[in-house]
């Protein structure tokens, strides 16, 4: 008896070749390959996935589509294709995951394209689902579900956090691994991995806190490492992303982790938190260094010791650490990697003044940190006082799946053009003056593709506006940077 076809789906996420793995959707598969087939259809790699996936349902009769949706890019390609599909595929099931839905399952089950949610961690629920959905059984039994019952949205309780040791390997068998190895600073096959799901921290303005309730599972230092020893040996890398949502959260697994990749060859790459790392030894950073650390993200947030309070970050998270880390980076040989909010309220002109004033001394502690910066945008979730006063200025969001996905609310998940009642000019276009000046002063590092005299070029034009913190219209800066084409944080494939 031939066996039943799963189709996974995976929204646009970023520009062609610039792919990185389907992890979210390689996690569920994992549990249900098996037992099922699964076809994975990428919006990275496929210029028409509606069409495709029509395709493929009728030429494996396949009953069961799974799609993981991310606010933005992911969202705005994910109802289209849905909505063609189920035209088309009416009896065709469409299952969602991933954090977009688990925290607006209520609107996307409102739609008429999409027949479940699954919410939170996905693995073990899915698998419960994929088995009564093929063999019978009541929703009520299948956990962290939603999903429409006489017209009534019902949802079931969270299934039991699921280590990640206790789950299977992706099957990478089921995908053409070589289309999502890319180049980058880091080498010339750089691959990707999550070595963690959640993370155990609570900032207010974070999406995934919600998701994942402030619980951080991971893999063990030994997996991790057979898992780099496999990659290494199977697909010949160089360099390696960890996407986790904080790699770093706890010292002795990274420094086993750190250890066991010595000799492998491998550069990589990582997102933590400032507080998080200060606490680390100067024996575990040499570790790292040697294991082959070139560049570890961390959210600095603001310029600003109050801003941050109202983030609610936690620890001793602070400017004084965030200059504290970059310093220390510098002495180890590790490029810093920071994301900066500004604009935030209560008075959004300040903040943008003070966090500013802070990059350039960041810059002048180590050169070399890369910056990226976004414009406050409130999240549904975070319950914070910058939410208060936001929605106190007029702000609202989308109530239907259709407005999330419309290109102002996809624009505004990027954090580039929040559409908050004060991020229009002159706050907004301050913000990109200055990032076009200190890119220009400061060129990334990462650029494998920018020559010494490009750089110096860029140095030289930029510097009187730098030095006297002129950067209004700085276009013949911008005009520059279009003409050679250079990479710039903002629109780094990390």
């Amino acid at each position: 008896m031939p066996r039943e076809t799963i189709l996974f789906f995976n929204p646009i996420s970023t520009s062609r070749g610039k792919q990185r793995l389907p992890m979210s959707l390689l996690a569920i598969a994992a549990l249900v390959a098996p037992d099922y087939d699964t076809v994975f259809l990428d919006g990275n790699l496929i210029d028409d996935p509606a069409e495709a996936i029509i395709t493929q349902a009728r030429a494996t009769r396949a009953k069961l589509l799974a799609v993981t949706v991310m606010p933005g890019p992911q969202l705005r390609q994910a109802v289209p294709v849905c909505q063609h599909v189920k035209q088309a595929l009416p009896d065709l099931t469409i299952i969602w995951g991933g954090y977009f839905p688990s925290n607006h399952y209520e609107t996307v089950l409102k739609s008429a394209y999409v027949d479940y949610v699954i919410i939170g961690q996905g693995e073990a629920a899915f698998r419960k689902f994929v088995d009564v959905f093929y063999s019978g059984g009541a929703l009520r039994d299948v956990p962290s579900l939603a999903y429409r019952h006489n017209g009534i949205i019902e949802t079931t309780p969270r299934a039991p956090f699921v280590p990640l040791n206790n789950l299977p390997l992706y099957p990478y068998d089921r995908i053409n691994v070589e289309d999502y190895i890319g180049k980058s600073y880091l080498g010339r096959r750089v691959f990707a991995h999550h070595t963690s799901w959640g993370c155990p921290f609570s900032c207010n303005f974070c999406a995934v806190v919600p998701l994942a309730q402030k619980r951080w599972l991971a893999e063990s230092a030994e997996r991790v490492v057979g898992l780099m020893r496999t990659f290494k040996q199977r697909y010949a890398i160089d360099g390696m992303e960890f996407h986790d949502m904080d790699f770093f959260v706890n010292e002795g697994r990274t420094e086993a982790i750190a250890e066991g990749m010595m000799g492998l060859d491998i550069a990589w790459w990582g997102l933590g938190r400032v507080d998080t790392l200060m606490t680390y030894s100067d024996s575990t950073f040499r570790k790292m260094t040697q294991s082959g650390v070139k560049m570890i993200f961390m959210g600095a947030e603001s310029g600003d010791d109050e801003t941050l309070k109202l983030m609610n970050k936690g620890g001793k998270s602070g400017t004084a650490q965030t200059l504290a880390i970059v310093e220390r980076m510098r002495q180890f040989a590790i490029v810093p990697e920071l994301s900066f909010v500004l604009g935030n309220p209560p008075d959004p002109a300040a903040d943008v003044e003070k966090t500013i004033a802070f990059i350039k001394q960041i810059k002048r502690v180590n050169p070399a940190t890369e910056l990226i910066l976004y414009l406050y945008t409130p999240t549904p979730q975070e319950g914070s006082v910058l939410l208060d006063q936001t929605l106190k200025a007029g702000y609202h969001f989308p109530s239907t799946l259709e407005e999330w996905a419309s290109p102002e609310w996809s624009a505004r998940s990027l954090r580039r053009n929040p559409g908050t009642p004060w991020a229009r000019d002159p706050i907004r276009r301050k913000i990109r003056d200055f990032e076009a000046v200190v890119n220009a002063f400061y060129p990334t590092v990462t650029d494998i593709r920018l020559r010494g005299a490009m750089r110096h070029l860029l140095k030289a034009l930029s510097g009187w506006r730098y030095r006297l913190s002129f950067y209004r219209s700085p276009v013949e800066l911008k005009a520059l940077q279009r003409l050679i084409h250079y990479r710039r944080p903002e629109t780094m494939g990390f």
